[in-house]
């Protein structure tokens, strides 16, 4: 071996890589070129491969060195639709110098994002499922087709407690939680809101709604609005009753507390994000006998809100919520076809699981695994 390397060093000759291949890589978003090449004859003696770049008719720069057992190399850095051509060649370090082979040079190639993932078909297919059953409960709901959706005692609580709160002469205090406007669970509030809204119009409750985002104290003010107009009953509408507090979590927390023990609301709304704050405005309200009905997606906060309040919307019940409210036809038959999308992919993985385990006794179903696997 050592008489070689010496030859070696003496002839300064490695065998270069042969057939490197240069293309757009596929299925990506642009701005990657991929470069493979097979082995040198001397794989077995050189250190690794040096891989070099030049725009059309520039010169040459290093881009990057790989170890001998790398063959395949994604040059993320290059810019799209301009042309690049590539050189390769091996190296071998023997102090104090490192030599290289002849270099390989590659074709012209330039990088241009792809339409669309052909890797991802089997999302596609899972999209288009999702989407027609959607739309075809949107078409029956309107039709007037009765769609099921099991029952949630916690928004069949709504009722009793506006009532209840009602005949006492107290108010209803909303929390629409204390996140922004862009989390999902405050949409999802703020959409039983005006359900909720509709029903303290018709009875003229006091509704109290402090807030503590800038943003979704105007959306709120609009929501409730909107609610008492559509019932006919703009005149009970109080602006004031729905306020900006704080953004401060634990001072807007405090605030909320002292308007319960002030004002002893007959029911508690906790519904949206909340964190650490939601034990203590869960136990302050249980503290004034107020019927509380709480939800949040937030799984940390769940197990607090179970023990301090009367009914709990857990995960994606808050989500239909609005739905299960208003009964509206669009929003019935989504939260409907969702559902039952969600059978279909439910289905889809335990006959994809199914076909794994065969697949050890029956290997001819190999095929049709890869249809199922996800990419």
């Amino acid at each position: 071996m050592h008489i070689f390397l010496i030859l070696l060093s003496l002839t300064a000759q490695i065998g270069p890589p042969t057939n490197i291949q240069v293309f757009d890589t596929p299925n990506d978003a642009g701005k990657s070129i991929t470069i493979t090449w097979a082995r040198s004859p001397d794989d077995s003696l050189i250190d690794g491969y040096q891989i070099l770049r030049a725009e059309k008719d520039q010169i040459y720069s290093p881009v990057t060195t790989v170890t001998k057992f790398e063959h395949r190399y994604l040059d993320e850095s290059v810019t799209d639709n301009k042309e690049y051509s590539y050189q390769v060649n091996a190296y071998k370090y023997i102090a104090p110098d490192t030599m290289r082979s002849t270099p390989v040079t590659s074709a012209l190639v330039k990088s241009s994002p792809e339409w669309f993932n052909t890797n991802r078909i089997n999302v596609l297919i899972g999209m288009i499922i999702v989407f027609s059953l959607i739309l075809y409960y949107i078409f029956h709901a309107r039709r007037g087709k009765k769609l099921f959706i099991r029952r949630i005692p916690g928004l069949d609580a709504v009722d009793e407690a506006v009532g209840r709160a009602t005949e006492m002469g107290k108010p209803i205090l909303y929390v629409p939680g204390l996140s922004s406007i862009s989390d999902v669970a405050t949409i999802a509030a703020i959409n039983i809101l005006g359900e909720v809204a509709k029903k303290t119009a018709q009875h003229e409750t006091t509704l109290l709604v402090p807030n503590r985002d800038p943003i979704v104290y105007t959306v709120c003010r609009e929501v409730v609005k909107e609610a008492y107009t559509s019932v006919g009953r703009p005149d009970v509408y109080k602006a004031d009753n729905i306020f900006f507090i704080t953004d401060s979590q634990f001072a807007y927390a405090a605030a909320v507390n002292g308007i319960m023990v002030r004002e002893k609301p007959a029911t508690n709304f906790f519904l949206g994000m909340f964190w650490a704050e939601s034990l203590v405005l869960a136990e302050t309200g249980a503290t004034t006998g107020a019927i509380q009905i709480a939800g949040t997606d937030s799984i940390f906060q769940l197990p607090f809100f179970i023990t301090a309040c009367d009914y709990t919307l857990i995960g994606e019940e808050l989500y239909a919520a609005s739905a299960y409210l208003s009964r509206e036809p669009v929003l019935l038959g989504s939260l409907v076809g969702q559902d039952y999308g969600k059978v279909v992919i439910i289905v889809i993985v335990l006959v994809a699981t199914a076909l794994m385990l065969l697949s050890k006794t029956f290997p001819v179903l190999s095929s049709l695994i890869n249809f199922f696997s996800v990419n």
